[in-house]
């Protein structure tokens, strides 16, 4: 705690209570005139710190545990307590104080604060504060800030609210700038989802003008450098050997350059080796490209176990890439239930159904498809096996191609959906519309 908190007769908020109408924090402050920059931080993982909250009511109880399963606070140590003020203080008596602690209260005035004060008193001079009351009062709010809370949040909250809140407390000012990442897994082998990765990460560059580096995962057989025409490299896999080497200095190194505005991580496309990732060296080395582009695409190969799962949480957007078929369906539904539960403050997975109406293929009705997944296809493709194949063979990305344009449009259009820009319409609306369903 910054200081104690002494009961100052010039302020009674139980006598004159002022409702904040439009702005309840700085942080919301910032969401008025800028959304993108909060949302920004509000998706940045809380670094591994300790979080107790003391709640009054059962119901705030319920939505920190709830809160507390978010992706966000994955590496923070969470626990939830029953009893609010009182207990915090008996509990830190003999105790060492969390890195930041929550207590509920509805008291107001002198009551509060020598509850306050006396919490300052057993609390580690490092430890956050952020007061969960009842008045959505601006005074109440200011003199709170001026005596070393660090937020005042007011009912009724939601659980991205108080993730956002947490996030906010503990976002390196040396380090502001986090990219988005994408993170893209077939429903079963040989459905494209790697020919979607590249593309629609090349769309992100061109068509967005994002810089983005795709990091292609599946090392033994990754297709990254071949799409490109680029020579394979042990980038991406002497990054993840050595994940406390990783910085700015050599991922410039170890990146391949295709474009302006489009970087590859290669896989070395190699069986010299067995190649068995670790979780926490993924997490780190993707940390370290978030924080030097602003779009990272993972393209993740057909498998499952611990880091593949944990990526798939820890991104901020996920495209399954399915095609119309019973073990597409089956498994395309598992990935999308399993995220969509583990995710409840994101965005749903994205499904690309691609290669419809292959000829002589007896296939599942997109329709079908979409009413047993429970949720449309964020974009549809059709088979075409002439434009695919020669743009793989040639080392070209659709857009490259005179034949493409079509297909590019819907490329497009999912690209802006899952970074939040604006696509640009080379077609009629009513084209991409053929394309693009969103879900």
């Amino acid at each position: 705690m910054q200081e104690s908190f002494e009961y100052d007769d010039a302020y009674d908020a139980e006598a004159q209570p002022v409702e904040v109408e439009d702005v309840d924090s700085p942080a919301e402050a910032e969401a008025a005139v800028d959304p993108s920059s909060v949302m920004e931080a509000a998706d940045r993982p809380v670094p591994r710190i300790t979080i107790a909250a003391f709640c009054e009511l059962p119901e705030t109880v319920e939505l920190m545990r709830s809160a507390s399963q978010d992706r966000r606070l994955g590496r923070a140590h969470f626990s939830s307590f029953e009893g609010g003020l009182p207990q915090a203080i008996e509990r830190y008596h003999d105790e060492p104080t969390p890195d930041l602690v929550i207590v509920e209260s509805g008291m107001r005035g002198k009551s509060l604060f020598d509850q306050l004060n006396e919490l300052a008193n057993v609390c580690d001079p490092t430890t956050k504060v952020v007061i969960v009351g009842a008045a959505n009062d601006i005074a109440l709010y200011r003199e709170l800030m001026r005596r070393g809370v660090s937020e005042y949040l007011v009912p009724p909250l939601s659980e991205i609210q108080v993730i956002r809140a947490i996030s906010e407390l503990y976002v390196d000012p040396d380090a502001p700038f986090y990219g988005k990442a994408i993170a893209f897994i077939g429903a079963k082998g040989g459905v494209g989802s790697s020919t979607i990765a590249h593309n629609l990460a090349w769309c992100v560059s061109e068509s967005l003008s994002v810089d983005t580096t795709i990091v292609d995962l599946d090392l033994p057989f990754g297709t990254a450098s071949l799409d490109f025409n680029q020579e394979a490299s042990q980038g991406v896999a002497e990054a993840l050997a050595h994940p406390e080497r990783v910085d700015d200095v050599l991922l410039d190194r170890l990146v391949t350059r295709c474009t302006d505005r489009l970087t590859l991580f290669t896989a070395p496309g190699s069986l010299d080796r067995e190649w068995e990732l670790d979780s926490d060296a993924c997490e780190t080395v993707f940390e370290a490209i978030r924080r030097s582009v602003p779009v990272m695409a993972l393209d993740l190969p057909h498998q499952w176990n611990s880091w593949v799962h944990r990526s798939l949480i820890s991104c901020d957007e996920v495209v399954i890439t399915a095609t119309p078929d019973l073990a597409s369906l089956r498994n395309a539904k598992n990935i999308f239930d399993l995220l969509k539960a583990s995710r409840p403050n994101d965005a749903p997975p994205r499904v690309v159904l691609n290669q419809v109406g292959m000829p002589k293929r007896p296939e599942i009705p997109v329709k079908d498809f979409a009413e047993a997944l429970g949720v449309e296809p964020a974009l549809v493709l059709p088979f075409d096996a002439h434009l695919f194949g020669s743009a793989a063979n040639n080392g070209l990305m659709l857009g490259e191609t005179p034949e493409g344009a079509k297909i590019v449009d819907g490329l497009n259009a999912l690209a802006a959906l899952v970074t939040g820009r604006t696509a640009p319409v080379s077609r009629p609306v009513s084209l991409i519309n053929k394309l693009l369903k969103r879900g």
